[in-house]
């Protein structure tokens, strides 16, 4: 699946989410792996190799195959990823070298629901995963997407990246009340 093709870039295999496609295909990562070319502000557009679409109201219908596609990365929902390694290196994953608590969280958006565990050093606090820094693409492991009105697609992730600049909810699992 992931293949080294030169020192400084290797091809990793994903799934990339849009409020209408799913796309999957081949990405060409930097050292820094998906993390740092998701969250990449000199450049607001990426390449996706060997893409195979599919419009999300018909997910098991190809819509089309291309060699080379562009995404616009602020349309991009999330980014599923086979392999935890595949997004980057530890210390700019969790942005820096700290303790992490490890917080099951819910996330909505008008297209996606998805479940997973959000690695935050210290204490959750909303207004913080949702505006610090300047990365727009967040980290969440042993994930679970499913589309809200078209629940067929599912995916299960060990890592998968979401965009916090489409996020509607996001809320703590402990903080759910048993119905």
């Amino acid at each position: 699946m992931t293949e080294t093709t030169s020192p400084t870039q290797r091809q990793i295999a994903a799934d990339f989410l849009t409020p209408g496609y799913r796309i999957v295909g081949h990405i060409m990562a930097p050292r820094s792996g998906l993390m740092g070319l998701m969250n990449d502000t000199t450049s607001s557009f990426m390449e996706v190799l060997d893409a195979k679409l599919a419009r999300l109201h018909m997910p098991s219908k190809l819509a089309g195959e291309y060699e080379l596609i562009d995404l616009v990365k602020p349309n991009i929902f999330a980014v599923c990823l086979p392999r935890r390694e595949d997004v980057g290196p530890q210390a700019l994953a969790r942005g820096g070298y700290q303790n992490l608590v490890k917080y099951p969280i819910r996330v909505t958006t008008q297209v996606y629901e998805l479940e997973g565990t959000l690695e935050w050093a210290g204490r959750f606090d909303f207004s913080t995963v949702m505006v610090e820094g300047t990365r727009d693409f967040v980290p969440l492991y042993d994930t679970t997407l499913t589309a809200i009105l078209i629940p067929s697609l599912r995916i299960e992730s060990p890592a998968l990246l979401f965009n916090r600049k489409q996020v509607d909810i996001l809320a703590l699992l402990s903080h759910r009340k048993e119905t």
